[in-house]
């Protein structure tokens, strides 16, 4: 079994993008993470998907600061750097704010 490492990621959605549904923002980060090569862990089964969980589903049209990501990945990432990698792959209304290292 692989190792894992967890991380907790503190975003903020604004502007248009406030309009965008809670699948549609799982896809944008699914998309996101697969394009900044982030070394995220994936579900087992016939259609693998990146491990990734909201702390809650956000309205429709709703601006928010603050709301959480949590991710899996199999190599450690500085914080740092797992934000500067997601941030380049995220449009503009939607930006990583705090990225933390969880105890496993």
């Amino acid at each position: 079994m692989r190792k894992s490492y967890s991380y907790c990621l503190e975003f903020s959605k604004k502007g248009l993008l406030r309009y965008i549904s809670h699948l549609d923002l799982l896809r944008l980060f699914q998309r996101a993470v697969r394009r900044a090569e982030v070394p995220v862990i994936f579900s087992q089964g016939f259609h693998p998907i990146p491990k990734i969980k909201f702390e809650r589903a956000l309205k429709l049209g709703v601006e928010s600061e603050g709301e959480k990501l949590f991710l899996q990945l199999y190599i450690p990432l500085a914080p740092e750097e797992l934000a500067t990698r997601l941030n380049s792959q995220l449009p503009s209304e939607i930006q990583i704010q705090k990225v933390s290292k969880l105890s496993n």
